[in-house]
């Protein structure tokens, strides 16, 4: 008999066990690289609203770093009102002693 293996069953079904398994194994890597590719968008995400809460946060506390500096050499100048003999390192000398 003249079978060639292109014609043989055997051959065929084996065939498309190989092509059907490629297929399988092209569609589970690409549903992988979906899924790693929607974790980093969520990572990704979280670390932007993150990053946000951060900035707003450093925000606030530069305002009230501000304001502090403000009521400071307000405090400052009063002391060097009530004090004008004193130099700059003296009056701040002088506050740290009497918070003590």
């Amino acid at each position: 008999m003249g079978w060639s293996s292109s014609s043989h069953p055997i051959s065929i079904s084996s065939k498309r066990r190989q092509r059907s398994k490629l297929q399988i194994h092209r569609l589970s890597r690409k549903r992988c690289e979906e899924d790693v590719k929607k974790e980093m968008e969520l990572m990704n995400l979280k670390l932007y609203l993150e990053n946000r809460s951060i900035i707003e946060e450093n925000e606030k506390l530069r305002k009230k770093a501000s304001v502090l500096h403000q009521e400071n050499l307000a405090l400052m100048c009063e002391l060097q009102d009530k004090f004008p003999h004193l130099d700059r390192f003296s009056t701040t000398l002088l506050l740290l002693l009497r918070k003590h």
